[in-house]
């Protein structure tokens, strides 16, 4: 990151230091399917197996893909919470032709519970969604038969879906053209790393492209764009992933934080709680930091139904200590939300 501007997290910039020398081959599991959104990929998922059963989610997920989803197929919810105990297995109440939709929450569970159950539940369709960490050790040693992760969470690319089959089982492929979102995103990730390096770029512009691409990407199904396909096998994954986990350690030791992380997983940043969320959140915009908020659920309109899920929804936020962070970024980080 530069040190023109110094803010922290936001929407990632486009910067070519995350750029290798040559193309790698295997950053993507064999036969994968790669779609502009992972909603999208699910979605394609869902109507191409066309089961008659639910779709079970988790309790404490995306609200808007859960939205989304319920319309290719009727919802039902299990407990799965932020609290370190993994998904609450015995509230899932899955049925033969039923679909379970598995989450790597934070980036932090290491499968063995869902490994288990799956083993136990052969005539269950399981499909985990790895978007927290995609090129993890849960990711990479699946037994489930399909899984799906967001790359535009951790990567610095515009769009990207990746569907996959651990089983090698056959898998939908995107539709139609890719779409104008990701074309909207690229341009805002352009005009942000020249912000940030302090040229002149208005930051409202580069904004209103940001969430003009997002909404127009929400749930598409189509291809992932050119930029996004050509740069996945030239991005220093590892290096990202190094970086992020170093970020998430150090900030945790100075913040006192606890620090359970499975071996080899890069945890999706740093999560934490507070009874005054949204002032916090207001506290750290004004400082140039932007931290989002994984995941709201309102009450008052589409939400999982389980209150504890939504009590710990009001009160969490992400510290984004991403790749871009440098040590005096952590050190800055610590000293706003140290009391």
């Amino acid at each position: 990151m530069s040190s023109a501007r110094p803010e922290i997290g936001s929407e990632f910039h486009w910067d070519p230091a995350v750029l290798l020398d040559d193309a790698r081959d295997g950053h993507l599991p064999a036969g994968s399917e790669l779609f502009a959104t992972g909603c999208g990929a699910i979605s394609a998922l869902l109507r191409r197996l066309a089961l008659p059963g639910r779709l079970h989610v988790p309790s404490f997920f995306c609200t808007g893909v859960a939205e989304a989803l319920s319309k290719d197929m009727p919802l039902a919810w299990y407990r799965h919470l932020p609290d370190g105990h993994g998904p609450h297995l015995d509230t899932l109440q899955a049925e033969p032709g039923d679909i379970v939709l598995a989450q790597n929450l934070f980036g932090r569970e290491d499968g063995s519970a869902w490994r288990a159950w799956i083993t136990a539940h052969p005539t269950v369709t399981v499909l985990e969604d790895h978007s927290h960490d995609p090129f993890g050790p849960w990711a990479r040693t699946s037994i489930s038969p399909y899984a799906v992760a967001s790359l535009r969470k951790t990567l610095p690319v515009p769009d990207g879906g990746l569907l996959w089959s651990p089983l090698g089982l056959d898998l939908p492929a995107p539709t139609g053209r890719p779409s104008e979102g990701a074309h909207l995103k690229l341009t805002a990730m352009l005009l942000k790393s020249a912000w940030l390096d302090g040229h002149t770029a208005a930051k409202d512009v580069f904004r209103t492209l940001q969430q003009q691409g997002e909404h127009t990407l929400l749930g598409s199904d189509a291809p992932a764009s050119a930029f996004t396909t050509a740069v996945l096998p030239l991005l220093d994954i590892p290096a990202v992933r190094s970086a992020s986990t170093r970020n998430a350690r150090a900030l945790s030791a100075l913040l006192d934080l606890d620090w359970s992380v499975p071996e080899g997983a890069a945890p999706f940043r740093v999560q934490l709680t507070s009874n005054t969320r949204d002032t916090l959140l207001a506290h750290l915009a004004a400082h140039g930091v932007f931290a989002p908020v994984h995941w709201r659920q309102s009450r008052d309109a589409f939400w999982s139904g389980d209150e504890e899920a939504a009590t710990w929804a009001d009160r969490i936020l992400t510290v984004p200590v991403d790749h871009r962070c440098t040590p005096s970024d952590i050190h800055r980080l610590a000293t706003l939300l140290k009391p």
